[in-house]
């Protein structure tokens, strides 16, 4: 006689898990890792290695020491991609020392502190970033220029990045277009930046990818970018342009300069930080760009994308309250 095993849902499984996921999210970040060696070299190389060593190997230390946990949590791969994602937000030239500071208070602080994986309030690798901006300010905003291969780690060649151009234009006036890289190259990743900011091609595809994988959805994304979009147009409506910078140029270099396509499709995105319904994850991308334009535009720092992901994840407990209601629930006196 068989036994009848009572359990709650759900009852079948989909094949669909953490380690799956963060696969596909590493695999969907690779396109523009390649494009980031081609560009900056040995460099990229190290930063990345060292960066996921290093969240790795905090995320163990952790559990086997602090939280004294015996379930293997560097399985997951969410160890592995937070590094990843923290390199792509550094420049390619950074000191290691500075790399393993951002991993341990990613990890360390950003999502153990939390309880681990599925409890944190921010996501880990912009908690790591931020406190690497604000406490390294000049080795975080020092910015490498792509070389190719032969570029030396510490040694590289640096220079201003198209939205630190754009911003003192817009502010100050007078001509910028001649200083700028062409459309082409901001596209295709020819530029100075961080690992992840150059090549919005490459993390386009990633995006697309990761859509039709159904791993993320739509919403975030497409509301991020829109908002930035016509944030970015109406500052050409209105004028307030260089008169050599048509709208429709500024509009695309607002797009693929800077971290908008990163953080749309894999920062923002991320399960445990983000809404869980439609509508609050189309509010949570608007906030997010609007956000951005503000500090792009009146902020001390020309990029504005990880400070407003973070404010909004912290705004994600206010949007999940806003719910349809469950079948059958009577209504509130």
């Amino acid at each position: 006689m068989k036994n009848f095993i009572v359990a709650p849902a759900p009852h079948a499984h989909s094949g669909d898990s953490v380690r799956r996921n963060m696969l596909l999210v590493i695999l969907a970040l690779l396109p523009a890792y390649v494009v980031a060696v081609l560009q900056f070299g040995c460099g990229a190389l190290i930063t990345a290695a060292i960066s996921i060593v290093a969240c790795v190997g905090c995320e163990w230390l952790v559990s086997r020491f602090i939280l004294k946990e015996n379930r293997n949590t560097i399985g997951d791969l969410s160890a592995v991609l937070t590094g990843l994602l923290l390199a792509y937000n550094l420049p390619s030239n950074i000191e290691w020392w500075i790399v393993v500071i951002g991993a341990i208070v990613a990890i360390g602080v950003g999502k153990m502190t939390f309880g681990g994986l599925g409890q944190n309030l921010f996501n880990p690798a912009l908690v790591g970033r931020v406190f690497l901006l604000i406490s390294f300010p000049v080795q975080m905003t020092t910015w490498p220029l792509p070389k190719g291969m032969e570029t030396a780690y510490l040694d590289a060649e640096t220079g201003a990045t198209p939205l630190a151009l754009l911003k003192q234009a817009v502010k100050n006036g007078g001509r910028i277009a001649d200083q700028l890289p062409s459309l082409h190259d901001a596209f295709m990743g020819a530029i100075g930046g961080s690992m992840g900011e150059v090549c919005a091609l490459a993390l386009i595809i990633g995006g697309v990818f990761l859509i039709c994988t159904r791993v993320i959805t739509w919403h975030i994304p497409v509301s991020i970018i829109a908002t930035v979009a016509l944030w970015a147009a109406a500052t050409g409506w209105l004028g307030l342009l260089p008169a050599d910078l048509t709208t429709g140029n500024y509009v695309a270099y607002s797009l693929c300069t800077g971290g908008i396509m990163l953080g749309a499709f894999f920062m923002a995105t991320d399960y445990v930080t983000s809404p869980m319904t439609a509508w609050g994850k189309l509010i949570f991308g608007v906030g997010i760009g609007v956000i951005v334009m503000v500090i792009r535009t009146w902020g001390a720092y020309p990029e504005g994308m990880s400070f407003a992901i973070l404010i909004m994840n912290a705004c994600v407990p206010l949007l999940n309250k806003f719910r349809p209601k469950r079948f059958g629930e009577p209504k509130k006196a």
